[in-house]
C-alpha cells in the first residue's frame, strides 16, 4: 500500500439534533496522543454544559492503532460508532470528537449509537480528506564534480529534494515513493561515486 487518506485541517463543527439533544461533530488531523488530549480538553472548555465529549481516533499508516472513548455514555454506544465511521471513510491520523448537550429526553442505547454515528459521519463529510503517498528518505553524498549526474537522475526519475547542502562535498536528501524506494536506491548505488544512506 503506497497511499493513505487523512484530513488536511480541522473541520468546521457540524450540529446534529436528536430529540432535543445536540451533537456537535469535529474532525482534527493528529499525530500523537498529546495533541488528542489537548483537543478534547479544549472542547470541554468550549462546551461547559456538555454532558459527554465522546471520541475515537486512528493513527499510523502501515501499522494502525486506535482508541474509542464513550466518556460516560453506555458501553460502546458512542466511541465505537464514531470509530466505525473512521473505518468507513478509511482515514488515519484523524480524531473525530462528538460533543453531546443533553436535551432532556433519553435516547436509549440504540438511539445513542445512531446519533453518534450520524454526527461522526457528517463531521467526516464536512472535512477535507486528502490522499497522501507513503514516502521514504535517502541521502546522497557526492563530490561536486558529480553534480550533473545526480541532478539528471533526480530530474529523470522525478525525485523530491527535501534538503541540499552543496559544497565541495555535497549532500542532498531525497524523498521517494515507498513502492519505488528499493529500485531508486539501487539506481543511485549503480553510480559508484555516490554514497547513499537510507533513513529508517
Amino acid at each position: 500500500m503506497d497511499t493513505y487518506k487523512t484530513i488536511s485541517k480541522p473541520s468546521e463543527p457540524i450540529l446534529f439534533k436528536e430529540r432535543k439533544s445536540k451533537f456537535y461533530g469535529y474532525c482534527f488531523p493528529v499525530s500523537d496522543e498529546e495533541t488528542i488530549k489537548a483537543h478534547i480538553e479544549a472542547l470541554r472548555k468550549e462546551y461547559p454544559t456538555a454532558n459527554h465529549v465522546c471520541y475515537a481516533w486512528q493513527m499510523g499508516i502501515e501499522t494502525k492503532s486506535y482508541r474509542a472513548n464513550d466518556d460516560g455514555e453506555p458501553n460502546n454506544s458512542a466511541g465505537m460508532p464514531i470509530y466505525g465511521q473512521l473505518q468507513s471513510f478509511d482515514v488515519t491520523n484523524t480524531l473525530v470528537a462528538v460533543v453531546r448537550v443533553f436535551g432532556g429526553t433519553k435516547l436509549g442505547v440504540g438511539g445513542l449509537i445512531s446519533a453518534y454515528k450520524e454526527a461522526a459521519k457528517l463531521a467526516l463529510e464536512n472535512a477535507k480528506i486528502i490522499t497522501k503517498v507513503l514516502q521514504k528518505q535517502v541521502s546522497v553524498i557526492f563530490e561536486y564534480s558529480e553534480m550533473d549526474i545526480v541532478m539528471r537522475l533526480v530530474k529523470k526519475h522525478q525525485l523530491n529534494i527535501i534538503s541540499q547542502d552543496l559544497h565541495l562535498k555535497c549532500k542532498i536528501v531525497l524523498s521517494v515513493n515507498k513502492s519505488d524506494f528499493k529500485k531508486t536506491v539501487k539506481l543511485l548505488k549503480a553510480h559508484h561515486k555516490l554514497e547513499t544512506k537510507e533513513f529508517d
